[in-house]
C-alpha cells in the first residue's frame, strides 16, 4: 500500500509539472521587431514635393527616408513582383531577392509651375546601397500625378514599417524600415 501511495504522489507531481509549467518559449522577436511584411498605407494626395531621399544603416534594420517640402500626403507600400514605371508602366529592374513598391502621395515637382524639385543625379540609384545589410538598390519609377514611386530592391522579403515624421519646420518626412532578418 505504501509502494502504491508514493507511485501515485510521483504521478500527481509529474502531471502537476507537466500542467503547470510554462510551455516551452518562443524565441523573442530579432529585435523586438513585430513590424511583418504585408502592406502599409496612409493618407490621401498633396501637393507637397519631395525634395529628397536618402538612406542610412542601423544595427537591426536599414532605413529609407524621403523628405517632403511640406506635409506628406500619405503613402502606400508593398512588396510586389516587378515595380512599375509611373504613367508607362514598364518594369524597373531592381537588384535583390524582393521588391517593396514605395508610392508616395507626393509628386516630385511643384504642382502650380510643373517644375521639377527633385531631381536626382541616377533616378536607378537613389542612395549608394552598397554594404548594406537589407538595401540592394533603390530606384525612382517616376512621378505621375501627383504620386511618385520609388523601387527598393531588398535582400530578401522581411518585416518592415513605414511612418512620418513632422519637421524640421514645415516639412515632413517618410520613413521606411526594413529589418536585417526575422
Amino acid at each position: 500500500m505504501r509502494k502504491f501511495k508514493s507511485w501515485l504522489a510521483v504521478l500527481g507531481l509529474l502531471a502537476a509539472f507537466v500542467f503547470v509549467a510554462p510551455s516551452q518559449a518562443q524565441a523573442a522577436p530579432y529585435c523586438g521587431i513585430t513590424w511583418g511584411s504585408l502592406a502599409k498605407s496612409a493618407g490621401t494626395l498633396s501637393s507637397a514635393p519631395i525634395t529628397n531621399v536618402r538612406a542610412g544603416q542601423h544595427p537591426c534594420f536599414d532605413r529609407l527616408v524621403v523628405d517632403i517640402g511640406g506635409h506628406t500626403g500619405g503613402y502606400t507600400v508593398q512588396y510586389v513582383t516587378a515595380v512599375h514605371r509611373a504613367g508607362s508602366g514598364a518594369v524597373v529592374p531592381l537588384r535583390g531577392g524582393a521588391f517593396l513598391q514605395a508610392t508616395v502621395k507626393d509628386p516630385t515637382y511643384n504642382v502650380a509651375t510643373g517644375a521639377q524639385v527633385y531631381r536626382p543625379a541616377n533616378p536607378n540609384e537613389l542612395v549608394n546601397a552598397a554594404g548594406f545589410a537589407t538595401f540592394r538598390q533603390v530606384a525612382l519609377a517616376g512621378s505621375f500625378e501627383s504620386q511618385t514611386t520609388l523601387g527598393v530592391g531588398v535582400r530578401a522579403r522581411l518585416p518592415f514599417t513605414v511612418f512620418v515624421l513632422s519637421g524640421p519646420g514645415s516639412q515632413s518626412r517618410l520613413v521606411i524600415d526594413v529589418a536585417h532578418r526575422w
